[in-house]
């Protein structure tokens, strides 16, 4: 066939970039709900699918199904879309049951703020971008119908690829700023067991820096306010002589918190050691309730951690005191770390 015919029997330019970023997307989304499935087999219990989508109203066996039907059939499409047509019509039935669910998701979402059971800052809750990703996708899916009916041909060429495989880094970026945008910037406290306040830099002449000042007032004000009747800080060593928890007590002593409220965990030198040192010295019969206290972008890796060890977390961002000038920075090395801990849970 020449290169002109090739051409006629080939779909225009925006379709095939089209195509290709769904695709992508469709990647992204199948190999993170594949993965979670495998790892909920070590984590007994612990359904990471939930940072994406909220099926617990669904018995746990059509949950599981659903997902992992969804998740082959995205994985199919992504690798190989010349599929016969029936396939895609029930992919298309597939994302729509998922695109159902994301739309209650948000809507409870926001059912839950206009009657002040959460507060955000966020006014898009992610099931509501997930909502719009899966609109996407299908659209991909029917496009590949028209392009079949056609008699056209999907070209396997190096820019759709390139397209593919750009989307997926997209993807694995864009998520977890959602994350932290979204969940993140979201205040789901209530009454608890205890308040865990994570550390932050510490001055060399001992004085909080203003992130972690913050966040010793947020945990302190939901003290104040009766959610919890005991505060735990915990941090490491500062590049002073002052450690990160003594500041931190220091502080909230001066804010009116009687000094046996306070419980310091000195060996908290990051998330993972924290949530691992609060489980080990835990004197609960059964896992408390935990209000966690830090900065929003924080926020999610906080909730991954305590969920894979078994404990029931909910996320308070603290009240910052003016935007931080480093923030974007602090935001991309939070993906980083976030997918770090995603992939090492030891």
């Amino acid at each position: 066939m020449s290169t002109a015919a090739a051409a006629t029997t080939s779909p225009r330019r925006t379709v095939r970039i089209a195509i290709a970023s769904s695709r992508g997307w469709g990647l992204f989304l199948a190999v993170f709900t594949l993965s979670n499935i495998v790892g909920e087999l070590s984590h007994p219990g612990f359904d990471a699918n939930l940072w994406w989508i909220d099926l617990r109203f669904a018995d746990p066996g059509i949950n599981r199904l659903l997902m992992l039907t969804n998740a082959l059939g995205l994985l199919a499409y992504a690798l190989c879309p010349r599929w016969a047509p029936f396939r895609g019509w029930l992919l298309s039935g597939l994302l729509g049951v998922l695109m159902a669910v994301a739309a209650l998701n948000a809507w409870t979402f926001w059912r839950l703020i206009a009657a002040g059971g959460i507060y955000s800052q966020s006014a898009i809750p992610l099931s509501a971008a997930i909502l719009l990703v899966l609109v996407w996708i299908l659209v991909g899916v029917r496009q590949v119908q028209v392009v079949r009916q056609k008699g056209d041909s999907i070209p396997r060429q190096w820019f759709d690829r390139l397209i593919l495989v750009a989307t997926v880094l997209v993807a694995a970026v864009a998520f977890p700023l959602a994350q932290m945008v979204c969940f993140g910037l979201t205040d789901y406290r209530r009454p608890a067991d205890i308040i865990v306040v994570f550390g932050c830099y510490v001055r060399p002449d001992g004085v909080p820096s203003m992130a972690l000042s913050d966040r010793v007032k947020t945990g302190v004000e939901l003290y104040k306010a009766g959610l919890a009747s005991k505060l735990v800080f915990s941090g490491g060593p500062g590049p002073g002589a002052v450690h990160e928890t003594e500041a931190m007590r220091t502080l909230a002593i001066k804010l009116g918190v009687p000094g046996d409220s306070i419980e310091l965990d000195r060996d908290g030198l990051n998330t993972q050691a924290t949530v691992r040192n609060l489980v080990v010295r835990s004197d609960f019969q059964q896992p408390p309730r935990v209000l966690a206290v830090s900065n929003y972008y924080h926020l999610p890796r906080i909730k991954l951690c305590f969920r894979r060890a078994g404990w029931e977390v909910c996320t308070v961002p603290a009240r910052d005191s003016r935007r931080l000038y480093y923030q974007e920075r602090l935001m991309l090395r939070e993906v980083v770390a976030l997918w770090w801990y995603y992939l090492n849970p030891n």
